[in-house]
């Protein structure tokens, strides 16, 4: 039985002195990796020039954030200390705030390394675990006029591929990021400023990954806009038999699917072309934004 909810449900996120009307279109957030570990682009962006000229390609190619970070969520990988995640990641954030017409998320679950970053000019804090990981971050961002996209997670990066097991899948994901959701209200942050992310590929079999793209609509109960990040990841080399760099098409289905079935944001690395496949989605869906009708012209 379908849900009755509304895909297309209007929300004006408000991200700095940038605003996103959800509903009307679908959001591209740009990945820039500033890791010598990272399992697509590890080491491409770590020279600071590189990155910037990278962000900048990326806001030229339709992105509408950029998502910087400096630490690696690869599975099996360990947690870097702070001072390099500070190194790899505030410099940039300054450069391209300042620099760049692109609202900028920090991707960190340290509180330290929010603080900096929004500091320096972000206006995002992306954390994979949910305000859960450190118990400082949520007050310490609360503070600050933000918007925090909340992920799920089943475990660390460290362990979270060592056989994930749910009893129900959505049912569960939901439970945590609902708690998620609550332990960011009762810090202060504003409620209209949480975004929500399955979070693909973070203790999730390939199997379990298929389902939830298939069964997003259903984090809509949740009432708040959906971020998904599927770009290049392992389920779909499982699928494909395709190493990560020759994803990109198993990408485009998945960013096709997601945003079908509710997605408000795609998190990728191939800014160009899923912005391309968004278009073409939302065209579909009958959103004729600014963007399709400058094109048909």
């Amino acid at each position: 039985m379908a849900l009755a909810i509304s895909r297309a449900k209007k929300h004006k996120l408000r991200c700095g002195r940038f605003s996103f009307e959800l509903g009307k279109r679908t959001y591209i957030m740009g990945v820039l990796n500033r890791t010598p570990d990272s399992f697509s682009d590890g080491g491409k962006f770590m020279d600071e020039e590189a990155a910037f000229l990278h962000a900048l390609q990326m806001a030229k190619d339709g992105a509408n954030i950029i998502d910087i970070g400096g630490e690696s969520t690869r599975p099996g990988l360990g947690s870097v200390c702070l001072e390099d995640e500070l190194d790899r990641t505030i410099p940039i954030v300054e450069r391209i705030t300042k620099e760049i017409d692109i609202p900028v998320s920090i991707d960190t679950s340290k509180h330290e390394v929010a603080l900096r970053a929004i500091r320096a000019g972000a206006s995002m804090v992306n954390d994979i675990t949910g305000l859960k990981g450190d118990p400082k971050m949520a007050e310490a961002i609360s503070g600050f006029d933000v918007t925090v996209c909340l992920m799920h997670i089943k475990g660390t990066p460290k362990n979270m591929q060592d056989n994930p097991v749910y009893g129900d899948l959505m049912a569960e994901i939901k439970e945590s990021l609902q708690e998620s959701i609550d332990i960011a209200i009762f810090a202060g942050i504003d409620p209209e400023k949480i975004i929500v992310d399955p979070g693909i590929g973070f203790g999730k079999t390939a199997e379990h990954n298929l389902a939830i793209i298939n069964r997003l609509l259903e984090l809509k109960t949740l009432g708040k806009p959906i971020c998904i990040g599927t770009s290049r990841k392992s389920f779909i080399g499982n699928v494909l038999r395709r190493e990560v760099n020759d994803r990109i098409f198993g990408t485009a289905a998945t960013c096709a699917l997601a945003i079908m079935n509710g997605a408000d944001i795609i998190r990728v690395h191939d800014v160009k072309e899923m912005a391309d496949v968004a278009l073409m989605v939302d065209a579909i869906r009958g959103i004729k934004n600014d963007l399709y009708v400058n094109r048909i012209r």
